[in-house]
């Protein structure tokens, strides 16, 4: 996930939206796929559009020791969000992990393999 990238270094977060999808879902997505018979096209799997303030917001939420950036890194107003369709994806049965439970599942895996420490 991009947003990862500024855990390290930086002190601000650059003005963008951020498109995430579990990569448990796009596994899941690939099985039900395959299962049904009346699959056909493409699918979008995106599970969630966030600016990236958003997603810090939900990181200091739950780990409010980890070292985020807290400023945007100019001041213009956010990147508008916008909404990606998964009604494709749902009636294959896809059903997105929301976004707070793929955050946390990444800082403890990034604390597991020892590339965070807080």
């Amino acid at each position: 996930m991009e947003a990862i990238v500024f855990l390290r270094a930086s002190q601000t977060f650059p003005n963008e939206t951020l498109r995430s999808v579990d990569v448990r879902d796009v596994a899941n997505a690939h099985i039900l796929a395959f299962e049904r018979s009346s699959t056909s096209g493409r699918y979008c799997l995106i599970g969630q559009v966030a600016h990236l303030s958003e997603f810090f917001k939900i990181l200091c939420k739950q780990y409010p020791t980890l070292p985020l950036p807290e400023k945007c890194v100019d001041d213009k107003p956010f990147v508008p969000k916008y909404e990606v369709s998964k009604e494709k994806a749902k009636d294959l049965g896809v059903d997105f992990t929301p976004l707070e439970v793929t955050a946390k599942n990444i800082i403890e895996s990034l604390k597991e393999r020892g590339f965070l420490n807080f």
